[in-house]
């Protein structure tokens, strides 16, 4: 199952993660997201985790509990949308 982790503390690592999620069973792979320019933290990210049980436990042990000082919000991934142009101004971005 693939988690979505949001209020990330900037500080925590993949590891911090990693370790967290270890506690409620396997974990297959974590990804922080980070800014394409600055390689800053985005503040959010994603866990893996194969058994859906495991999965869900952690979700519900780990959902508004605090990690590097920042209270975490952990839920069920959605999928992505076909449409990944992105948000922005409908106009195209023209100014009248």
């Amino acid at each position: 199952m693939n988690i979505y982790i949001g209020s990330l503390s900037y500080k925590a690592t993949e590891e911090d993660l990693k370790q967290a999620f270890e506690a409620f069973g396997q974990v297959e792979s974590v990804k922080i997201i980070k800014d394409n320019y600055s390689g800053q933290s985005r503040g959010f990210g994603f866990v893996e985790m194969p058994d859906k049980a495991e999965a869900q436990s952690a979700i519900e042990g780990l959902n508004g509990k605090e990690l590097k000082g920042r209270t975490l919000k952990v839920n069920e991934a959605r999928p992505r949308s076909q449409d990944r142009r992105g948000g922005g101004r409908r106009d195209g971005g023209r100014r009248f």
